[in-house]
């Protein structure tokens, strides 16, 4: 009779996938489970998004007498919609990656996560990437809903494109690190009620940062959300209040040194290992 390991050596050799420098196949799965996660509840991620800034739009322009208004010379409902697209860009990246950390974390299933074969840096390359797929959807309906209201242009494509997935990035990176930090629903909510929705409503979506008098408008151009919509805003109607050079190169570092930290936070397991 053979004993266990000579029937062993018989069993059949099955070949391993072998991973490379990035592990591709794991980053695209990690992707698609994030967005059909959004995508089962389309009406909540991406359509809801949509009408509400729809109704923001209209409140503004119609109900509080916005039509006929001129901010820097240009109608405030153009000058408002290029604004209401970026919050919901901003806002929408954030709740994204966040939503779905906080929730892995309340339901124990995030040490799946740190059990697969994924490095620090592919897990938020997938979960940034899945946030710009849900920004986007949800830029994409919203400017299209602004065709209902003023009649929009494209004269600046590569600010308008390097602007809006920037704005993804970084509230994704953003939504990475407080969904990582919080340990409960509230501090999650604290940090979207206190700092993420300050911080657009005072980023000159709604005017113009020039009428801000002395240190308002000097701390108005700390605000990184202030160039993102500024910058966005000028690849629609060809209008910026900032320095388009000066907001380019402060975008791409801050977005730099979030996701060195999103990495390090991954790397070292911060609040996910127990």
């Amino acid at each position: 009779m053979k004993s266990d390991w000579t029937i062993g050596q018989n069993l059949p050799s099955y070949g391993t996938r072998k991973i490379g420098t990035i592990n591709w196949l794991g980053v695209w799965t990690l992707y698609i489970k994030e967005v059909r996660r959004f995508l089962k509840v389309t009406g909540q991620t991406v359509l809801s998004p949509v009408i509400t800034t729809a109704l923001f739009m209209t409140i503004f322009s119609i109900a509080l007498g916005g039509r006929g208004r001129i901010v820097s010379d240009i109608p405030f409902e153009l000058f408002l919609a290029p604004g209401l697209v970026t919050m919901a860009v901003l806002q929408n990246a954030f709740a994204n990656t966040i939503s779905s950390l906080m929730t892995s974390k309340m339901q124990g299933n995030i040490v799946d996560l740190l059990l697969a074969p994924l490095g620090p840096g592919e897990m938020t390359l997938a979960f940034t990437l899945a946030a710009v797929t849900r920004a986007t959807l949800v830029g994409g309906f919203v400017i299209l809903s602004m065709f209902l209201f003023v009649e929009l242009s494209f004269p600046n494509v590569w600010a308008l494109l390097y602007f809006g997935v920037s704005a993804a990035i970084m509230l994704a990176l953003l939504g990475i690190m407080a969904g990582i930090w919080a340990d409960k629903w509230e501090q999650s909510s604290s940090i979207t009620n206190f700092i993420i929705v300050p911080l657009s409503f005072l980023s000159g979506t709604f005017y113009s940062i020039d009428r801000l008098p002395g240190i308002w408008h000097d701390l108005s151009q700390l605000n990184p959300f202030f160039y993102l919509i500024d910058g966005f805003r000028y690849g629609i109607i060809d209008h910026a209040d900032g320095n388009l050079v000066t907001g380019v190169i402060y975008i791409s570092i801050l977005n730099v040194v979030l996701w060195l930290i999103c990495y390090r936070m991954f790397s070292s397991g911060y609040k996910l290992r127990p």
